[in-house]
């Protein structure tokens, strides 16, 4: 089984991508792939510049990657109480190529944040938004404060109770695909 992970965030230190690699590790029997926003960077979406440029190839390659996985892990990030310009606008140019830019694939949604919310706002808006998109939505996990609860040394969640609740939603993890 083939699972793609990766942050809806471009910062280069990403507490999002470490939430999410970290949740790729735990699935068993799978081969991960982590990818980074900063590689599927484009201009900001509108419909004029799509006249002007076209269909960008790196949505396809985003595009290509989801549907070459059997599961996916996405850990948005929250800015100003919603998903990231960076992972709102490759999805935005995505969509533009196939409207279920998510491909109906079995869903762990995850956030965390610096504050004791843990991006939860960004969870409720990408379970809105992913919804329309084919974002097959199997579990949801906020990790709270991030730098109390996770230990970048070991790449692990320190807090006991946070770390059990991620384990057991993804030992129940519902891995069939759904029309």
């Amino acid at each position: 089984m083939k699972l793609l992970a990766f942050a809806g965030s471009s910062s280069k230190h990403s507490i999002n991508k470490k939430l999410a690699t970290y949740a790729a590790g735990l699935f068993e029997n799978t081969e991960v792939e982590i990818i980074d926003l900063n590689d599927y960077e484009l201009p900001l979406f509108s419909v004029d510049r799509e006249k002007l440029i076209g269909q960008p190839p790196i949505a396809r390659t985003f595009l290509d990657k989801i549907e070459q996985a059997d599961v996916l892990v996405i850990s948005v990030a929250e800015h100003n109480a919603g998903l990231t310009a960076a992972f709102k606008n490759i999805y935005d140019w995505a969509s533009r190529q196939k409207k279920l830019v998510y491909d109906n694939k079995p869903l762990l949604l995850m956030s965390t944040s610096p504050g004791k919310h843990g991006g939860k706002n960004a969870l409720e808006a990408a379970k809105i938004s992913l919804a329309w998109y084919g974002g097959n939505i199997r579990a949801t996990f906020s990790l709270p404060s991030f730098a109390e609860n996770f230990d970048e040394e070991t790449n692990t969640i320190s807090n006991k109770e946070f770390d059990a609740a991620l384990k057991q939603i993804i030992a129940g993890f519902d891995y069939e695909q759904k029309a």
